[in-house]
């Protein structure tokens, strides 16, 4: 695939005037913020970049299990029940449905704490903690006084209707003293109430570490657990056209149907990797000024990624739409497929 940046330049004297300027006038979003509009968004009909890999609520995707755990967090955020376990393999939208999960809690008395990067020791950890808890500077640099000061602070909280949360996201990344020093911050209760939920967000090596002997406490204690998979063929495609109807986009003038079956086979369905093709896919249609997207231009963005295709790009009509549906395992078939929200 040619250089985006090569290609753009070609075409500069082909791009609307709307698409060359957003660099200097970026349109303004709801919350006052700048809005990304990619490049490729006027030739598109996209008012916003729809596969940026940032965790954004607006484009959560919810199939049946992820429906469960955003339930499940939601729940557990909101009940005080102590740990709670989210488990999936990178990519498959952890971060994303903790940040809506918490974005649904803001008009609450309870306060909840995202650490997003746990590779802290000790002392660090403690003083993340304090800081975010509004604690004293003496407690960000003595443990006794950080207890004593987050004991009282969760009891005021509770007394006010209000829940205090710890999420640890990346959780599979925490140093073992800190799995032990966050067990031990569970123990913050009442006879009747646990006052600290806590919750770890991390991929499956995270269960893995929890089966140590050593940790069999922590493992105890875990009173809700859900895991999200990858997503089928049929969720990917819903997964694209619901982020592109989101953006402003119609999804059958975006991509062709099997080059959403070439993005679903060289993603295996993760989240993240069809964000990355998807968005190169674009860049790319839009330089070789390509509407609809076509497997070929996957195809060829999939090479520069070093994704593995077992087949070469088919082409060829659509069969019927009851055709059996291939697992997230298997490779689609040289066949195009029909997707019902494209028609």
């Amino acid at each position: 695939m040619r250089a985006p940046v090569a290609a753009s330049r070609a075409h500069d004297a082909d791009t609307p005037r709307e698409v060359r300027r957003t660099e200097i006038e970026p349109p303004v979003a709801q919350d006052g913020g700048p809005l990304r509009q990619p490049l490729y968004g006027a030739y598109y009909g996209l008012s916003a970049a729809p596969f940026d890999l940032t965790p954004n609520p607006r484009y959560v995707f919810l199939t049946g299990r992820q429906r469960e755990a955003l339930s499940n967090l939601k729940y557990a955020l909101v009940s005080s029940k102590g740990f709670t376990l989210i488990l999936g393999e990178a990519g498959t939208g952890k971060t994303t449905l903790v940040r809506t999960a918490l974005a649904s809690l803001t008009d609450t008395p309870s306060r909840y704490v995202l650490l997003a990067n746990p590779t802290l020791n000790r002392v660090e950890f403690y003083e993340f903690l304090a800081s975010a808890f509004n604690l004293s500077a003496e407690a960000a640099r003595s443990k006794t006084r950080f207890l004593a000061e987050l004991q009282n602070d969760v009891e005021t909280r509770h007394r006010a209707g209000g829940i205090t949360g710890l999420i640890v996201d990346e959780a599979q990344s925490l140093p073992h003293e800190l799995l032990e020093e966050i067990r031990l911050l569970g123990n913050i209760e009442t006879p009747t109430t646990k006052l600290l939920s806590v919750v770890l967000s991390g991929q499956p090596e995270l269960a893995d570490r929890l089966n140590d002997p050593s940790l069999r406490q922590l493992k105890q204690r875990v009173s809700l657990r859900c895991e999200l998979g990858p997503l089928s063929l049929s969720e990917t495609a819903s997964y694209i056209a619901g982020r592109l109807r989101i953006a402003g986009g119609v999804p059958a003038e975006i991509f062709e149907p099997h080059a959403v079956a070439t993005i679903f086979e060289a993603s295996t369905g993760i989240p993240r990797t069809i964000n990355v093709v998807c968005d190169n896919s674009l860049i790319g249609g839009f330089a070789a000024q390509v509407k609809p997207v076509t497997a070929a231009i996957v195809a060829d963005v999939c090479a520069d990624f070093d994704l593995k295709l077992r087949r070469a790009a088919p082409a060829g009509n659509a069969p019927s739409s009851d055709e059996p549906r291939p697992s997230t395992t298997e490779v689609p078939t040289a066949r195009k497929r029909r997707f019902t929200f494209f028609t």
